[in-house]
């Protein structure tokens, strides 16, 4: 029998496809070998084993129907009527062929098509090898999902459903969650989140390569999610630019964790290492919008033929270094050299590592807003029968000033104003001197010791306060201790495009289970407190709380703080104590959560800033 790979035995032993040269020698108009139809099996070269066991039987009870004697003592005359049942033919007849049973094939699927009365299929995103893909929309939650498609005696189906729900015990936010895996009647189909406001990384390379803050980010957060899944059991073997999604928060997420390999039969004898090239060749492209083999794929031209693999440092300039030597170390096993001599990363946690040894890559910095001038007003127009002044310019010339008055009369006004203005000066500034006269002598003299005794001091400038420690913050008894701790040290890390969020709720208000989450926050020691500013993604509900002055040790419950402040907001929201507060802990308490593009919710944060 010819050899197979491990996709390939793993799929007979659940009722697979069977070998190749069974197909092609057995295959009958249907595709399938006539072994495949009986028994369900892979064709092995033996009849099934009750067809086996059924024929044995017919050829026994044949043998002894010959050899039995005859009973009959007085046996009829040779003129007797013949017999209505009569005996068959001693000699054992020939093995019939087995039947083909018919396969069952899926339905014609179609736009508007409902699944399990709650999924409505909308449009076909993929059609190939057997199975389709769809965007549909579950009508009971109200949102879009996606649905992989397949007959229930598809070789794979086994295989593709076991694989979904192996992923969906996972439960990683960096990648497509798998929300269903269903065998129903003659369909096969795995539901999946539907993110809508993702764009591929084949999109996003479309218009040019990354910039090397967000190659760092796609590099990093695609190791890690890949470690933490090989650390379960999981591969993806299919991690190609369309596989990874940017989500509008700047969180990439990865699809088809070991489905999309189960969906096409593939496998491989070293998994770790086969996805740590495919990350190393997303980084590549990612720095240079080029796929890193001499052949075209996923919309990127390849490398010139004959050539080789070139660092992408000398095939486009002001790639960065750093991050140049880690895609290099990633693709080694092809025949590529490191640009240092260090060694090849062979898993995805060594290369989440050796990004991590990189030093930090700042964002680049947003162009300053530019401000219009506003547009020109016209002066208001003079009321009518008023005297129009026209606006000075180069050839502009000057008005005529009003006719003077005529004769005596006029030089007797100008007389008779000017003396009404004299006595007025004259009366304003003896009426001054007598009020500060009258003043002196009436008010007590204040003792120069403390001539700001009676007055409020000046509040001490603001000033920016460090935070040394943060931590996740969900108390008994309706919370569990902890809230994706792993992503706790986003909320300070001075990097606006990384979140800490938490875990998903079916509503507003944490599904009904609990009244809130938080962030710890710890000064150090005791410091005034004037106001925290929050980075939110989404419209959240907050409230700042403080531990007591004297507080030392961080509080576990809630009792341990005392409220201070509330807001809300969808992007930065600063929190202002009413009062003087003095603390080192403060919690940052989230009480309502915005919704997610999944139709879930979930609250997310991107920094927190104290000031004292």
């Amino acid at each position: 029998m010819a050899d197979r790979s491990t996709a390939a035995v793993g799929v007979a032993d659940e009722g697979g496809e069977a070998p190749p040269a069974a197909r092609e020698d057995d295959a009958t108009p249907d595709g399938t070998t006539t072994d495949d139809q009986e028994s369900g099996t892979a064709g092995d070269g033996n009849p099934p084993k009750d067809t086996a066991e059924g024929t044995e039987k017919t050829e026994d009870g044949a043998e002894e129907t010959a050899q039995a004697p005859a009973v009959d003592a007085d046996p009829q005359p040779a003129q007797a009527e013949p017999d209505p049942d009569p005996q068959p033919d001693p000699e054992p007849s020939p093995r019939p062929a087995p039947r083909a049973k018919p396969k069952t094939s899926a339905p014609d699927l179609h736009s508007g098509h409902r699944l399990a009365r709650r999924y409505q299929l909308a449009e076909c995103v993929t059609r190939v090898d057997g199975f389709s893909s769809w965007r549909a929309v579950d009508e009971k939650l109200r949102r879009a999902v996606g649905i992989h498609l397949l007959p229930a005696e598809h070789p794979r189906s086994r295989q593709v459903l076991a694989a979904a729900r192996s992923a969906a015990l996972l439960g990683d936010p960096r990648f497509v969650q798998v929300l269903d895996a269903v065998e129903e009647g003659e369909l096969a189909y795995v539901i999946h989140e539907w993110l809508p406001d993702a764009l591929s990384l084949t999109d996003l390379l479309a218009s040019g390569p990354l910039e090397p803050h967000e190659a760092y980010q796609m590099a990093s957060q695609v190791s890690q999610g890949m470690a933490a899944a090989h650390r379960e059991g999981l591969a993806h073997l299919r991690l190609d630019p369309g596989a990874v999604l940017r989500t509008s928060s700047g969180q990439y997420r990865i699809r088809g964790l070991a489905v999309a390999a189960s969906l096409r039969g593939l496998s491989s004898d070293r998994p770790q290492r086969q996805d740590t090239e495919a990350i190393g060749a997303l980084l590549y492209a990612a720095l240079t919008q080029r796929w890193p083999y001499e052949e075209d794929a996923h919309g990127l031209s390849g490398l010139p033929k004959g050539v080789g693999l070139v660092a992408p440092d000398q095939l486009r300039a002001g790639v960065h270094r750093g991050m140049s030597d880690v895609a290099m170390r990633a693709l080694v096993n092809d025949g590529a050299t490191a640009s240092r001599e260090v060694p090849p990363c062979t898993t995805p946690e060594e290369l989440a590592k050796a990004i991590a040894g990189i030093p930090r890559i700042r964002p680049p910095e947003h162009p300053a807003p530019v401000y219009q001038p506003p547009a020109f007003q016209q002066p208001p127009q003079p009321p009518t029968g008023a005297t129009r002044y026209t606006v000075a310019g180069p050839s502009a010339l000057p008005t005529a000033p009003p006719p003077a008055l005529p004769g005596r009369t006029g030089s007797a006004l100008k007389w008779a104003v000017s003396a009404l203005l004299i006595v007025a000066i004259g009366l304003g500034s003896w009426q001054l001197a007598d009020a500060m006269k009258s003043r002196e002598n009436h008010s007590p003299r204040k003792p120069p010791s403390s001539p700001s005794a009676n007055q409020n001091p000046a509040p001490p400038p603001s000033t920016p306060l460090t935070i040394v420690g943060v931590k996740d913050f969900d108390p008994p008894p309706k919370g569990n201790g902890s809230e994706t701790p792993s992503q706790i040290g986003r909320v300070d890390d001075h990097d606006p495009n990384t979140t800490w969020e938490t875990s998903w709720y079916s509503n507003a208000g944490f599904g009904d289970l609990k009244d809130g989450v938080g962030v710890i926050l710890d000064l150090g020691s005791a410091h005034r407190v004037s106001s925290v500013a929050v980075n939110v993604v989404g419209d959240t509900d907050l409230e700042l709380w403080a531990a007591p002055q004297g507080t030392t040790t961080r509080p576990t419950t809630l009792d341990g703080f005392q409220k201070a402040a509330g807001g809300s907001g969808d992007q930065k929201v600063t929190l202002k104590p009413s009062g003087q507060v003095t603390s080192r802990y403060l919690l940052v308490w989230l009480t309502k959560l915005p919704v997610d593009s999944d139709g879930t919710f979930r609250g997310r944060i991107s920094e927190i800033s104290v000031t004292g």
